[in-house]
């Protein structure tokens, strides 16, 4: 694209993609059960037939109904804490394809990670915690050198991708998720939309140009995409963008609480999901049904969304405008990751 002048998808793709990996429980699929339709009751009202014969036939024994299909089931996650890396791909193609060329072919793709987010989901599953990681970070890469974190996506697939973050955070991601585009838009639209609570009014600078006003908003996938998306309505930027973002997940995980948890809501979920989702080798749709299954006990009330400490903004060598990072805040993040302390970490930074 002319000048890099994305669309930034930012992490509302990513947050879609959260909803189904971190707190996937239900949604209106719910509301479909596992069996057919119950065996017709005409069959007991059934009357005698006659005959010539003198003697009369006996009625004939209704048939005895087939048993019901046993309800699907999910087994358990053993309880120990987890990292899922979620990437939100600025592709207008298709990210797996990119992802899966770049990965093969060594060439670099059309596609950037414009959003981050590390979401740790500790061993008794009452909470996550999301932490944002701005695009715009100067980092190193492993094999690149200094760039904007989210160009290891487009040089390296999603293998760099997670290179560099468990470098920046010195911590292991255990699975990785990434949507894109459309995905984002099928899916809010899937959900039947979802009530936002806009705190800082504004109209989008792109699109359709959707007027955003305080209060309550009903987003569409058009409508939702605008509002992860935006950044040059605010003075801040990218700041007050991860701060939407982490207000429309707590209102997708909202939205999940309140439906009916079962294995066949998630399961049904998942699948539909899986259409639109690019995940790590060894985490098929059974595995995401299974962590998502695990976390129907998460508070979204509860659960902390904070940004990854930084120091400002700056201008790289080559001209570039980029965040420049924390790097001692950064340290206390990895320490409370290694340590298990991030309520503490937490607690301590007023989140």
């Amino acid at each position: 694209m002319s000048g890099r002048r994305r669309l930034w998808l930012a992490a509302g793709l990513a947050i879609l993609l959260a909803l189904v990996v971190v707190l996937a429980a239900v949604i209106a699929g719910s509301n479909r059960t596992s069996s057919g339709p119950s065996p017709a009751s005409a069959s007991s009202g059934a009357t005698a037939t006659h005959t010539s014969s003198p003697t009369k036939s006996p009625a004939p024994t209704a048939a005895a109904p087939a048993p019901a299909p046993a309800p699907p089931t999910i087994p358990e996650l053993p309880a120990a804490p987890m990292n899922i890396l979620v990437i939100g791909s600025d592709s207008r193609a298709n990210a797996r394809d990119q992802n899966n060329q770049t990965v093969t072919t060594g060439q670099s793709s059309d596609q950037r990670s414009d959003c981050l987010m590390l979401i740790h989901v500790p061993a008794d599953r009452q909470k996550v915690y999301g932490i944002s990681i701005m695009r715009d970070n100067w980092v190193n890469i492993p094999g690149y050198g200094a760039s904007k974190i989210n160009a290891s996506l487009e040089v390296g697939g999603i293998p760099l991708v997670v290179r560099t973050v468990e470098t920046l955070l010195g911590t292991h991601i255990d699975h990785t998720v990434m949507l894109d585009f459309q995905g984002f838009k099928v899916l809010t639209d899937g959900l039947g939309g979802i009530d936002v609570n806009v705190t800082l009014p504004f109209t989008a600078s792109f699109d359709t140009h959707h007027v955003f006003v305080a209060g309550v908003n009903h987003l569409d996938g058009e409508a939702a995409l605008e509002f992860v998306r935006e950044r040059y309505s605010f003075v801040d930027g990218d700041y007050q963008r991860v701060r939407n973002q982490q207000t429309f997940l707590h209102a997708l995980l909202s939205k999940l609480r309140g439906g009916i948890q079962t294995p066949a809501a998630v399961l049904g979920l998942v699948k539909f999901a899986t259409n639109y989702l690019t995940v790590d080798q060894g985490y098929d749709p059974a595995s995401v049904a299974i962590l998502a299954y695990a976390l129907r006990t998460v508070d979204p009330g509860a659960s902390v969304f904070f940004t990854l400490p930084t120091a400002g903004t700056g201008t790289s060598p080559d001209g570039q405008s980029i965040v420049l990072p924390d790097y001692a805040g950064i340290g206390e993040v990895a320490a409370a990751l290694r340590d298990d302390t991030l309520p503490q970490y937490v607690a301590a930074h007023g989140y």
